[in-house]
């Protein structure tokens, strides 16, 4: 199955590895937005077009790309666009639109401007030494004008950005055909029910099903379902397609719009009649480049399904869930982003995602018009700066980040600080009761102050001293009234919020546990909010792996991996046990059988395939593998393996340009890295080393400095 993949990733004809210097190119984002908006708009429900409700941005038609050139000899380049254009050279119009092109050798000017409505105006330029790629630059408004006497200006005032491009190194590889590939599948039973056909594709699966042995005439009913209930209930499944096939030759029917089903339930009317049916299985061909087995065969099994949860979410960017709702969510692509650090390692798969959820300016709503994921899309952006060490990216990006930031500045209350206002949604989760979410909501405020750090490192990380300040200053204000006012002392735990000033004091655990992992609670306060609301039954629990995701991180960080790794085996190991092929949006263990199909006061409105639910992945890389960069891009790195209550653990978790591979169990630790520099975190009374010097952290924890050569180093105690 991975030689399958590599070759079908080779041979795509929009993702092509060649190795050519040219590749096509276009405004940065824009091709994103494109792209997205053909995804996102795919979306139906019982056969109805169900669109984003947010603002949806589209790409610029008119787009200049320029370079300066300098070649040795005349030279010869071919010209191919993505609409109709124009070349000038060294500010002279050349005639017509010229599919070739002589450049004279020695410096010039080259600019070509491209218009197109229905795609995204992009270039193609190929020669000895001139192609294009990211080093063009491009522009939306070239400002330019011609005064009285018929002198062009000098000055435009014009901003010229780095062009975007990806992988479409080929010519006739234009990046409006891209689509992702497709294999053929087979079910695994089909069974005649009531009228009609039962099929059954034994998992979760994503594609296009596929009709074969067609006779006579009639309409073709298929009803999808992500259970078998959901296909069978003709009248409330989610997803159907009617089809009509007039003619009576027609054999074969593949249906042209991609489905989320594991089961397809197929009538027929008049005496049309269906011989067999299959599918073409429709995916993103990424290879696992993280690992995870252990001693544990559930815990093994959760990792695998997580995995393939993540596959299924991962397409031309992470998207929420594959049945409902195709859509790109920023705190699920928050949390996806997290766990492809740790399993594909697909960076420009992030870069679209964010691109796309960024959108155009002027702002004029919260990202997806939720709070809190306007928030989770800042801390994206510095944790793909750490992940990946792509400083340049951050650059891009930061006048967008700026824009952002300044229309939420723009909302405050006369305190600092944020509150809902007219066509503001408030997230947090989907809880089970009901969540107060009026007035100053601690949470947003948590997050909040959290972006404007990020804001302030990423200013900092581009020479930008003043900005960064001026966010610190920004960030500290509101972390002074958080601890001031939301931090209850007799309590030992952040109330929930404030209504014109007066608290009701209930708490949740929404912003204790973020608290924690962003650090703003001195060991004895992150003791008690452990002990007084994470561990605590009183306190709202949460039902959503969303949330479930930040709660076990949280107990991660404070030591305790035995009590998360047996919540995995019962939180997760219950969907498994459910009949889970996939992980769900939600799981509440005391529903049982179609209780767990349902939600949004629908039968089947739950998403049983929803890449939220794939946090093993994160968990298991990050907490008992034990690494992560304390440096962009794992310039440097630590390795704090923890077994819990295993016995052994082996995996890897990729890094931007190799791997660090860890195994441990009750006696040794072995661990091999192939770039930067780490420590290894041994916790044990008298350590041994295959290689480098023990040092001595404090009594029972050793640090052991890690090169990444590719050499194993092994650790016994």
């Amino acid at each position: 199955m991975k030689k399958l993949l590599l070759t079908l990733l080779l041979a795509l004809p929009c993702l092509s590895l060649v190795a050519e210097n040219a590749t096509w190119i276009w405004y940065p984002g824009d091709y994103e937005i494109w792209l997205g908006n053909d995804l996102q708009n795919r979306r139906t429900q019982r056969g109805t077009f169900f669109p984003p409700f947010w603002k949806v941005d589209t790409h610029y038609p008119m787009v200049e790309f320029s370079t300066e050139v300098n070649p040795t000899e005349d030279e010869t380049i071919s010209i191919q666009a993505e609409g109709k254009y124009n070349v000038k050279l060294d500010g002279t119009f050349q005639q017509g639109m010229p599919s070739s092109l002589v450049i004279p050798a020695g410096k010039h000017q080259l600019n070509i401007k491209v218009f197109c409505l229905d795609r995204v105006p992009a270039l193609f330029v190929d020669g000895k030494t001139i192609q294009t790629g990211p080093a063009w630059k491009t522009t939306f408004e070239d400002k330019e004008w011609i005064d009285e006497s018929g002198k062009a200006s000098d000055k435009s005032g014009t901003t010229y950005m780095p062009a975007g491009s990806w992988n479409f190194n080929l010519s006739e590889n234009a990046p409006s055909r891209f689509h992702l590939p497709t294999l053929p599948m087979s079910p695994v039973t089909a069974v005649k029910v009531n009228n009609g056909l039962l099929v059954d594709f034994g998992k979760e699966t994503f594609g296009f099903p596929y009709l074969h042995g067609l006779t006579g005439t009639g309409k073709i009913h298929v009803f999808y379902g992500e259970s078998k209930e959901e296909a069978l209930d003709t009248q409330h499944c989610e997803l159907l397609d009617v089809v009509d096939v007039e003619s009576d030759t027609t054999s074969e029917l593949l249906l042209t719009n991609s489905k989320a089903f594991r089961y397809l339930y197929i009538e027929t009317e008049g005496d049309r009649s269906i011989g067999s049916v299959d599918m073409k299985y429709e995916f993103n061909p990424l290879v696992y480049k993280g690992s995870f087995k252990c001693s544990d065969t559930l815990i093994n099994h959760i990792w695998n399904v997580a995995a393939y949860t993540l596959q299924l979410t991962s397409r031309e960017f992470f998207i929420d869930g594959i049945k409902r709702d195709r859509w790109v969510w920023s705190g699920d692509a928050y949390q996806s982003f997290q766990m492809n650090y740790y399993l594909l390692n697909d960076n420009p798969t992030v870069q679209r995602t964010l691109m796309l959820l960024r959108g155009k300016d002027p702002v004029s709503g919260h990202i997806n018009t939720i709070m809190d994921y306007s928030f989770y899309w800042f801390l994206g952006m510095y944790d793909y700066y750490m992940y990946t060490g792509d400083k340049e990216f951050i650059r891009l990006m930061y006048p967008r980040m700026q824009s952002m930031m300044q229309w939420i500045l723009s909302r405050r209350n006369s305190r600092g600080l944020l509150e809902g206002q007219a066509g503001d949604w408030l997230f947090i989760d989907w809880a089970d009761t009901p969540m107060d979410k009026k007035g100053e909501v601690s949470f947003e405020e948590l997050l909040y102050c959290r972006s404007l750090e990020t804001m302030a490192l990423c200013a900092n990380l581009l020479d930008k001293q003043g900005e960064s300040q001026q966010y610190a200053d920004l960030a500290l204000n509101v972390k002074t009234i958080l601890m001031k006012e939301f931090w209850d002392k007799s309590m030992g735990a952040f109330i929930h919020n404030k209504v014109n000033g007066v608290s009701d004091g209930t708490v949740t655990r929404y912003t204790n546990m973020f608290a924690i992992f962003f650090n703003y609670l001195t060991q004895k306060q992150k003791d008690g909010v452990k002990d007084k609301v994470i561990l605590n039954d009183n306190i709202m629990k949460i039902s959503t792996p969303y949330m479930r995701y930040y709660e076990l991180e949280v107990l991660c960080t404070m030591g305790e991996t035995n009590y998360v790794m047996q919540e995995m085996r019962n939180y997760w190991g219950g969907m498994l046990q459910a009949g889970a092929t996939t992980f769900w949006e939600k799981y509440n263990p005391q529903e049982k059988g179609a209780e767990h199909l349902a939600m949004h006061n629908r039968p089947y409105g739950k998403s049983l395939c929803h890449a939220w639910g794939a946090s093993p992945i994160y968990l298991l890389g990050k907490y008992y593998l034990g690494v992560k960069p304390t440096a962009a891009g794992y310039a440097t790195f630590e390795i704090r393996p923890e077994l819990g209550d295993l016995k052994w653990i082996d995996g890897s978790v990729p890094t931007p340009h190799g791997t660090i591979k860890v195994y441990k169990d009750l006696k040794t630790i072995r661990v091999t890295a192939s770039e930067g520099q780490g420590y290894l975190f041994i916790k044990a009374k008298k350590p041994k080393t295959t290689a480098g010097k023990l040092e001595k952290v404090e009594s029972g924890l050793f640090r052991l400095p890690i090169v990444g050569n590719g050499q194993e180093v092994t650790v016994t105690f």
